[in-house]
């Protein structure tokens, strides 16, 4: 059996804007996620391409990480906000997001079988790598956040593969640089829009106040049908269905969006930022299915607060004004919508061995690049 076992590598195919593609707004300089100052992300991906003993499918799934202030050596809550678009999936925590208005420690995208593994092996880190916070009597908890896609079309998810080593080695490779896209983590196994999908991410860099700020995005994208698919208003899944079955599929999947920001924005105002993803990922052309699980979540790196037992009864905090959030918004929806195509660049040919049912193709580059440019949307 051939396995692949890697945790984050350099991103080596075209992204969109290296193939031309008209998005808008100015990205950050690696245009990811890690655009925003402190967050590191990490990787574990399996790729296997013969089942394990006993089993009839190959093993094809990861974990992604997502922590905030990564290089902190105490835990630091974060204001965050969610939505869900549609709720056919799970992203734990979500109900003191919604009551507490923040989380502390990592996000953990996975596939749907493996939240509970994600959600003990997290917690067990939470307490190796900040013991002198948890190692005491204040009866402290812990509530990590661990989202999930389907994968089953191309991974024995019925096999329970992930394991707690697997969970640990994403947090333990943790990176500051570029992020890995496509098959890697938990987007290993994904299907976006027929094609072969996964992670991806995006970054904006926006004026607000005077100053520079950050908005970054990463999406695990494991949604949509083929005829769907449109990218910068072209309608790319009408020209490109070809009549395998892969490109016939009906969605099965979901997408988890995490959207990060250095603006100091409060839970109330994250929130709303969460929901403009739903307008980001319509514009890939998904009317948010009734099979997908489609949930999203916003925090912000500003207004970092010591852990609510050790913070004074008052706390004092910069928020930005409401009225002047639009162009926050815009960028997040760019971003999105980015992130996904990002996804189905990056990713690469999976399934088509004697054990699969399908065989997932990436987008083909040229073909996409030759529609866009047909409908004179290439820049």
């Amino acid at each position: 059996m051939t396995s692949m076992t890697k945790t984050n590598s350099p991103i080596a195919k075209a992204r969109a804007r290296d193939l031309g593609l008209p998005f808008p707004g100015r990205p950050g300089p690696l245009n990811a996620i890690t655009d925003v100052e402190g967050i590191g992300v990490g990787f574990q991906t399996i790729f296997e391409d013969e089942p394990r003993p006993g089993r009839k499918r190959p093993v094809r799934t990861g974990v992604t990480a997502i922590l905030p202030h990564a290089a902190s050596p105490t835990p630091v809550p974060v204001y965050a906000g969610v939505h869900r678009f549609n709720g056919n999936g799970e992203m734990t925590g979500t109900h003191w997001i919604e009551d507490g208005g923040y989380f502390l420690g990592p996000v953990v995208i996975t596939n749907t079988h493996a939240v509970g593994m994600a959600h003990h092996a997290t917690v067990k880190w939470m307490l190796e790598r900040y013991a002198s916070t948890y190692d005491t009597d204040s009866f402290l908890w812990i509530m990590p956040v661990i989202a999930e896609t389907y994968d089953g079309v191309l991974n024995d998810i019925n096999g329970l593969p992930l394991t707690e080593v697997d969970v640990r080695a994403a947090l333990d490779n943790l990176s500051f640089g570029p992020v890995q896209e496509g098959n890697c983590g938990g987007g290993t196994g994904m299907v976006t829009y027929g094609f072969k999908g996964g992670t991806g991410t995006s970054s904006r860099v926006v004026e607000f106040g005077g100053r520079e700020h950050r908005i970054g995005t990463l999406v695990q994208a494991n949604h949509g049908q083929r005829d769907w698919l449109t990218i910068r208003g072209v309608p790319v899944g009408e020209h490109m269905r070809d009549g395998t079955p892969q490109s016939q599929l009906a969605e099965r999947g979901s997408i988890i969006v995490v959207i990060a920001t250095d603006l100091p924005m409060a839970p109330h105002q994250l929130q709303r930022l969460a929901r403009r993803a739903s307008i980001g990922i319509g514009r890939g052309g998904t009317p948010g299915g009734n099979n997908s699980g489609d949930i999203f979540l916003a925090f912000s790196t500003a207004n970092p607060q010591p852990m609510v037992h050790h913070a004074p009864a008052k706390l004092s905090l910069e928020i930005v004004n409401d009225e002047k959030l639009d162009l926050v918004y815009a960028a997040t929806v760019d971003s999105v919508e980015e992130a996904v195509v990002n996804a189905m660049l990056a990713a690469e040919d999976a399934g088509g061995t004697a054990f699969d049912r399908f065989r997932i193709q990436a987008m083909p580059h040229d073909q996409l690049v030759a529609v866009m440019r047909d409908y004179g949307r290439m820049a």
